[in-house]
């Protein structure tokens, strides 16, 4: 089992959808860990995220708006992977990782930046939810070959 991390500035969407995504067994495929945080947490996961994460019939158990620093401690689990999913956070000087893991960015909108009415809103959300899905499965499709059940990483 690989970990992952997802980063973005608030901690509380893109992010957020992007861990939760990544441990739905249909598109991690068991195979991956992941986990988010943000450099400046807002505190909570935005509601619509949870919303679009239920209605796609995946966990929102545990999902949480936390700090960065969390993950580059010494006691923090090891990552094998860090996305930012999030232009302003790819611009931000990141902690070094334990372990030097490879890192990518994936640009997606903030749907929490949208305003107007609920349906411009929920279908930001959901914009960001495709978005981020194409990624993680071409992701996962990519490592498949290349991470085997044998391989595995020390919390």
């Amino acid at each position: 089992m690989r970990n992952v991390l997802f980063l973005c500035t608030g901690n509380s969407a893109r992010s957020i959808l992007a861990e939760a995504m990544m441990n739905d067994p249909a598109i991690g495929r068991g195979r991956f860990r992941a986990f988010s945080a943000g450099s400046r947490p807002t505190g909570a996961v935005h509601p619509l995220a949870l919303e679009v994460l239920v209605q796609h019939q995946m966990s929102t158990h545990d999902l949480r708006s936390k700090n960065w620093g969390e993950f580059a401690g010494p006691d923090a689990p090891r990552m094998d992977f860090v996305f930012t999913v999030c232009d302003s956070a790819a611009r931000e000087e990141c902690p070094l990782w334990p372990g030097h893991p490879v890192t990518a960015h994936w640009s997606v909108p903030d749907p929490a930046a949208v305003t107007g009415a609920d349906t411009v809103r929920r279908t930001a959300f959901l914009d960001a939810f495709l978005m981020l899905r194409r990624h993680l499965e071409t992701f996962v499709d990519d490592t498949a070959d290349g991470i085997t059940d044998s391989e595995t990483t020390e919390p």
